[in-house]
């Protein structure tokens, strides 16, 4: 029976082999693990749980990845302690993919470049954007802490096979836009619970065409549409980037012909412009002209979304020879120590420091109202993070819009939000 992407890998861990018609949606399957994550405020829950469990040891100290990003470089007292758990922790349990400092960075930007992650891996973390590392082809989906507990402990889970819901691209991505722009579309279509339990799966020929960055965006907020997980086929640019971070035993991975969706959504994304989400959800997408003009305060480029070097290529493509308008924050947060020095190499850090940046460590930062650019009530940001609910940035009265790099570093300049085409 011809199976989706979500089916084959669910099926190809699971415990028991799983026969003809066995991989349907709604199965319950025992799966083995490949990797399990957390961060520095999902991780000292787990590690509690974990011990109020009765576990001593870790299934397999090389299968735990504990990245602390969230808070760090430590904001408080509170936050300290966190870490001091999850460092404790994995001192104890000897674990080698612990993060902290300068060889930290956003998790889901940090696995997949370092190898960590490869096509058709199994993976569950605490954190609800670990649904990213399906823009290399692995089914990977956020847990609550307790569950990632027994998974540390176990090295197996329990899933519900999902339906899957097939996005098919077609056409040439005009210029200034990228995989943010196309899942802002499906989010806008699908709505923030349209997936809820179900994969997304993404192909057509703008699929095909799309860098592998612009695919980790897309897969990392299939979550804001509901999706259990969002998923790519391996293809050659997959394997050509695992190979660079060191995974040349990846091997291809695609849907079989003939396998069943529970529907499918097309799209030629010729005739699009950049997209904008408003607030105070994802699925509040309109076209970046429709919004054009509107005054901002604050503008973010970073995050688990778009904090990769490509992202920083693209805000530095914008801002070079220009200003940040007088009175606007723009703060730039390389996502991993190697994008800041790319970054770095590539002349961009002095671009965007020329333009008026504020460059920051590789963190989560402002994304959920940590810190490192906390909004006030009644100011409004623009941001390349992934969620624009109410409060999430700092003050409930302030505003959230969601764009790509170009529109936030083309927002940067005009002090409103704008396309880049109107610069």
């Amino acid at each position: 029976m011809p199976r989706t992407l979500a089916e084959k890998i669910l099926a190809a861990h699971s415990v028991r082999p799983l026969g003809e018609g066995e991989a349907a949606p709604g199965r319950i399957v025992h799966c083995r693990l490949d990797l399990v994550l957390a961060n520095d405020i999902t991780a000292p829950l787990a590690i509690k749980a974990f011990r109020a469990m009765g576990a001593s040891r870790v299934f397999n100290r090389t299968k735990i990845v504990l990245t602390m990003d969230h808070f760090v470089p430590q904001k408080d007292v509170d936050s300290a302690e966190q870490v001091l758990v999850s460092k404790s922790f994995a001192a104890e349990q000897d674990l080698p993919h612990y993060f902290e400092g300068g060889d930290a960075g956003v998790e889901h930007a940090l696995l997949p470049e370092l190898g960590l992650v490869a096509p058709g891996d199994l993976v569950v973390g605490a954190d609800s954007h670990t649904c990213t590392y399906g823009g290399i082809g692995a089914f990977a989906t956020g847990m609550g802490s307790t569950d990632v507990a027994a998974a540390m402990a176990l090295g197996e889970c329990w899933f519900k096979i999902p339906e899957t819901i097939r996005v098919t691209m077609s056409g040439d991505l005009p210029p200034h836009m990228g995989g943010k722009d196309l899942i802002l579309w499906t989010i806008g279509r699908l709505g923030v619970d349209g997936a809820r339990y179900k994969a997304l799966e993404f192909d057509g020929p703008a699929i095909g065409a799309l860098e592998v960055e612009g695919r980790l965006t897309m897969a990392n907020m299939a979550i804001e549409a509901g999706g259990k997980a969002g998923l790519f086929a391996a293809d050659e640019a997959t394997l050509a980037y695992c190979r660079r971070a060191g995974r040349p035993d990846s091997v291809p991975l695609a849907a079989d012909p003939g396998a069943v969706y529970e529907r499918t959504l097309s799209l030629d994304v010729s005739g699009l412009e950049p997209l904008v989400a408003c607030p105070h959800l994802p699925e509040n997408v309109r076209p970046v002209s429709d919004v054009a003009g509107l005054p901002v305060q604050q503008v973010v480029i970073g995050s688990c979304t778009n904090g990769r070097i490509s992202d920083m290529r693209a805000a530095a493509s914008i801002l070079a020879g220009r200003k940040v308008k007088k009175g606007l924050r723009c703060i730039v947060l390389p996502a991993t120590p190697g994008v800041w020095k790319q970054a770095l190499r590539e002349g961009l850090v002095e671009i965007l420091l020329e333009a008026g940046c504020v460059l920051g460590p590789p963190s989560c930062g402002p994304c959920l109202g940590g810190h490192l650019g906390i909004l006030a009530g009644g100011e409004r940001a623009l941001a390349t993070t992934n969620r624009n609910f109410k409060g999430r940035m700092g003050s409930p009265a302030s505003e959230i819009y969601l764009a790509n790099p170009y529109v936030a570093a083309a927002t940067a300049v005009a002090g409103e939000i704008a396309s880049p085409a109107a610069l």
